[in-house]
């Protein structure tokens, strides 16, 4: 089973493939060639999702603006990916009705019906219903807006819990026999006859690795990494652009998100999040800063803002933001010269010169399982691997549901567990599926899931994430594993650290 510390069940020093990147395309590419029988060695200088995949908007969607930009192919392929990740993801997958409000600098009605037909047919859709035109003085979603808004449009896509669906895909990856290294950096890679020599660095400890394969999943950083292997520059570029988000208290009680078209032409998404809280974002800056340090402005919180109060009934102040955060997309360079119109779809470029190295450039989280299926059929012939694509029909770790999926399972959940607060047997489910079974077997009251250490979050959680889900501080606790930071007091990330850092002193071990 994955661990947290330095994975010393892995005596191995040769691997069929090394991934660099702990983000969604690695994790994916991961679990992808352990499922097809290929020994992996994934190593993440951070925490799984540290950057730019625990910063999207959270949707995982067909990208309705991207029609405009001609890129039919991007859309029909996200959309075919919207269903199979409803399929295989469904605890953390759900789908999310979208409203449009029509504003008069917006292309005619007609037209944006039109173009919301197309949506609806460029891919088979299953599970979400059609799009149609609404009244939004009769119809609940127009609530919210302000009473201008007399027109608008209904469409379905869905939601995910970006950062846990990286950790599902390297859990799958390590079940099926992959190592997952975290803070783990790759220090140097050398091409040396037919294998790739890799220095690694963990909490300053080295370490000598060889692969037959090299997989450059390094997200902003792949240009870098990709000149680092071998020394010259990519075929392919990016742009590196800055999105930020802002999270304020509901404004709305709803079960709807927004979809906004400024007059500048950027896109803003209202989206209910975590039960109390709307998730605004976002903006599209050129960024040309470290990665790992980027955060949101100031301007570009009171930018959202505006937005948001053009359209809602109930402003929005910079000074109702509880959180923010920013994350940069590394985008295929092209010509345009606006960021938000360069294009999000990926390149997968393969250097055969001796051991392959396949390095991954841009890319969206809705796409990263058919990234990675993409990047397999690739390597596998180059590795001696005929094993099919399998990931699309296999269910992630905690989706294993029975008949009537996610929905049945989550309302079924209390009577199994009547001793639990309702509230946070919803957020197990949510969280972990069938999954959180890890930890709560055998608990029998609530004094069984141990000490409450922060409001709602008991040792029995904290110790299946370390054991399990390569958990070490407070924050990948806190923001990405959960986003309990929300909902507690700013105390909270110190005080879990002194309790993580007290147990780790104390050599404590976990029961499995």
């Amino acid at each position: 089973m994955p661990r947290a510390e330095p994975d010393t069940r892995a005596a191995r020093d040769t691997y069929d493939l090394l991934v660099i990147g702990g983000g969604v395309n690695g994790a994916g590419i991961a679990r992808d060639a352990a499922g097809r029988g290929l020994s992996v060695l994934l190593c993440e200088q951070h925490d799984l999702a540290a950057h730019t995949s625990s910063a999207s908007t959270k949707l995982i969607h067909g990208g309705l603006r991207y029609l405009e930009h001609g890129e039919f192919s991007l859309v029909r392929k996200a959309l075919a990916e919207r269903e199979t990740l409803l399929a295989i993801a469904g605890h953390l997958v759900h789908p999310l009705d979208f409203v449009l409000p029509h504003d008069r600098h917006l292309r005619p009605a007609w037209m944006i019906r039109a173009g919301l037909f197309l949506y609806d047919h460029l891919a088979r859709r299953r599970r979400l219903h059609a799009s149609k035109a609404i009244n939004l003085r009769r119809h609940p979603a127009g609530a919210a807006l302000q009473p201008r808004f007399a027109r608008g449009f209904l469409y379905a896509d869905a939601r995910v819990d970006d950062a846990r669906l990286v950790v599902a895909n390297a859990l799958d990856a390590s079940e099926r026999g992959a190592t997952v290294l975290t803070r783990t950096r790759v220090v140097s890679v050398v091409r040396a006859q037919d294998r790739w020599h890799a220095k690694l660095s963990q909490d300053g400890a080295a370490r000598e690795v060889a692969a037959r394969a090299l997989v450059n999943a390094a997200g902003p950083w792949a240009a870098r990494v990709h000149a680092g292997a071998i020394g010259a520059h990519a075929g392919h570029g990016l742009r590196l652009v800055k999105g930020s988000h802002i999270v304020v208290p509901s404004l709305y009680p709803a079960p709807y998100a927004y979809i906004f078209q400024n007059e500048d032409r950027r896109i803003v998404f209202a989206i209910p999040y975590e039960d109390a809280f709307t998730l605004i974002g976002t903006t599209e800056i050129e960024y040309h800063g470290d990665p790992g340090s980027v955060s949101a402005s100031a301007a570009e919180a009171a930018y959202l803002c505006r937005v948001a109060s053009r359209y809602f009934a109930r402003p929005v102040a910079p000074d109702s933001v509880v959180w923010s955060y920013a994350g940069v997309r590394p985008l295929l360079a092209d010509e345009s010269t606006d960021a938000g119109a360069v294009s999000r779809d990926y390149a997968l470029e393969i250097d055969k010169a001796g051991p392959p190295l396949l390095s991954v450039f841009g890319g969206k989280i809705t796409t990263y399982r058919r990234l990675a299926e993409e990047a397999l059929s690739h390597l596998g012939p180059l590795l001696g691997s005929s094993a099919a694509a399998w990931t699309g029909g296999a269910p992630l770790p905690g989706a294993d549901f029975r008949a009537g999926g996610y929905e049945r399972y989550a309302a079924a959940l209390p009577a199994e567990l009547p001793f639990l607060p309702a509230a946070l047997i919803r957020r197990y489910a949510h969280l972990y599926g069938t999954r959180a079974w890890r930890f709560l077997e055998g608990v029998r009251s609530t004094a069984d899931l141990g000490r409450e250490v922060l409001p709602g979050l008991y040792e029995q959680e904290l110790n299946y994430l370390r054991t399990h889900e390569w958990a070490v501080t407070a924050r990948d606790v806190l923001w990405r594993r959960t986003k309990l930071g929300l909902h507690l007091a700013r105390e909270a990330e110190p005080l879990l650290d002194e309790w993580l850092a007290g147990t780790r002193a104390s050599g404590a071990r976990y029961a499995r």
